[in-house]
């Protein structure tokens, strides 16, 4: 297993694959780098260099207690791209790792980033108030710190279905798609996966 340990002592696990371009890609939460595995696969073979890691708290990265924000998860990637060298490298994110992706090429990204794709990533600023009337109201966010911290087990495997569509008319069910949804988000540590839902939910990215 490759693993590399940042400053402040916590081990991060990642994937390296190939030569060419790096492409870095930055899971969603409570997921791991494994969710990536198609696409690492697709442009591995399309000749280009992939990298995925574990968030620090998630997979089989260290299960932290303390460091569980924006800026430190940033200064992380920042601490494994110098440790690998990677410059003009594409940076994927989804969800939580779009906002990873998008605060480590705003603070630490200066002559190593080509480019930087969002998928479905959280946005600038979620939470409804004054200023932003028709962002998502925080209860939503504390129903789901609630279900993670209480029954945490059962409701990864509930999310499965909004997640992937499979509430929709004649949706076509897979459950190992499920399972290993499940899985990922079991393998995090639940004080790191719960702190993060203020992470994804009330960062400013403005």
């Amino acid at each position: 297993m490759n693993k590399f340990t940042v400053k402040d002592g916590t081990e991060i696990y990642f994937k390296d694959l190939g030569t060419g371009q790096p492409i870095f890609f930055h899971h969603g939460w409570p997921l791991s780098s494994d969710d990536w595995d198609a696409q690492m696969m697709f442009f591995l073979e399309k000749g280009f260099r992939v990298i995925a890691h574990d968030r620090r708290g998630h997979g089989r990265s260290t299960q932290t207690y303390k460091g569980n924000d924006m800026d430190t998860y940033a200064a992380d990637v920042a601490e494994l791209v110098e440790f690998l060298d990677l410059k003009d490298a594409i940076h994927i994110g989804h969800s939580t790792g779009g906002g990873e992706a998008i605060r480590y090429a705003a603070k630490h990204g200066k002559d190593r980033v080509a480019k930087v794709v969002l998928i479905s990533a959280i946005t600038p600023y979620m939470i409804a108030d004054e200023n932003n009337p028709e962002g998502v109201p925080l209860a939503v966010f504390d129903d789901i710190r609630h279900n993670t911290l209480h029954n945490r087990q059962q409701f990864y495997q509930d999310l499965t279905i909004p997640f992937y569509g499979y509430n929709r008319e004649n949706a076509i069910v897979k459950k190992g798609i499920q399972d290993n949804w499940w899985r990922q988000g079991m393998m995090g540590g639940i004080k790191a996966q719960y702190d993060c839902i203020k992470v994804f939910s009330e960062t400013d990215f403005t």
